[in-house]
Formats: C-alpha cells, sequence, structure tokens
C-alpha cells in the first residue's frame, strides 16, 4: 500500500465529524497519516493523510456516504506522504493588534524574506465587533533564530501592531 492522498474537508462545525470520518476510513482499510483539524468561524476543517490500496476514486467512495450525510466539501489530491521528515520548530510568533487588512500578509511576507519556514499558523479576531483585535500564533523554524526575524518585522511593528518573537527551546534525543 503506497498510495497517498491529502483529503481535505470542509463544513458547518458538529458533533461526530471527526469520529464518523476516521470510523468510516478505518473500517474500509485505510491507514491514516498525519492530520490537522480545526473549527473556524463555525465551519469545520480537515486535512487528513489517508493511504488507500486502490485509488482516489475508492477514496471517494468511502468517505462520500458521510461527508454527503454530513454537508462536508471534499477534495482529494494524490501526495507524497513524506512521514518521519519534519522540520522542528525553533521560533514562535505571536502578532496582534487592531483588525486591519494587510497583517497577515505583512508579517508573513516579513518573516519568508528573512528566512523563516511557516510549519504552522493559526490566527482568530477576538475584541468586538467595534474594536477587533486580530491574534495570530506561527510556529516555525529560522536558521538564525528569532533574534535573526526581529528586524524583518520592525516595519510592522512599526505601524503598530504587536509582534513578539522567540526561541523555542528543543531538547531531541
Amino acid at each position: 500500500m503506497n498510495n497517498w492522498y491529502m483529503l481535505t474537508l470542509v463544513g458547518e462545525d458538529r458533533p461526530g465529524i471527526v469520529a464518523q470520518i476516521t470510523a468510516a476510513l478505518f473500517e474500509n482499510g485505510c491507514n491514516l497519516g498525519e492530520a490537522s483539524m480545526m473549527r473556524l468561524g463555525g465551519n469545520f476543517s480537515i486535512m487528513l493523510m489517508v493511504q488507500n490500496v486502490d485509488d482516489s476514486v475508492q477514496l471517494a467512495d468511502v468517505i462520500h456516504p458521510v461527508t454527503d450525510k454530513l454537508g462536508l466539501h471534499t477534495h482529494i489530491d494524490s501526495i507524497q506522504a513524506h512521514l518521519h521528515e519534519h522540520l522542528d520548530p525553533n521560533v514562535r510568533i505571536t502578532v496582534h493588534g487592531a483588525d486591519r487588512a494587510g497583517i497577515v500578509a505583512k508579517v508573513t511576507g516579513a518573516l519568508a524574506e528573512a528566512g523563516l519556514h511557516i510549519l504552522d499558523l493559526a490566527s482568530d479576531v477576538g475584541g468586538t465587533s467595534e474594536k477587533p483585535i486580530y491574534i495570530m500564533h506561527i510556529e516555525g523554524h529560522a536558521e538564525q533564530g528569532a533574534d535573526g526575524l526581529t528586524r524583518a518585522v520592525q516595519p510592522v511593528i512599526d505601524e503598530g501592531v504587536n509582534v513578539s518573537l522567540h526561541d523555542i527551546d528543543t531538547l531531541l534525543g
């Protein structure tokens, strides 16, 4: 079994989505790899690496009874799994400020130019509808660590966005 697929599902959040999807996959002989699942604004999103014995058509046949019942949009891509080939995050960045257009683009653009490889990014809108606050958490890998990224985000900080950069101490072995 070498056929790996990225299964992406999106739909209205409700209890039991993960249980029903993974049960259908398990009952049909599928193996699971890495996964990312989260609630975003009343919706639930799943990205799940699935290994299947035949092809994407068989995978679609396995999940469509569940996804149709739950009203989930489905997308399947053939992928190379690359399991166990991870960069470990060594930098954590927290961003928050008054919600306005361009925060994500400016921060991630500056960090990318400085050599950050983003491994995980989560964001949220807090505050109130009158005074919204944008909050973003990033973990990534930068050869130069947090100190090397500080200068890159200074123009965003100068615009009034709070950006905190910290090295992540990793103990491997």
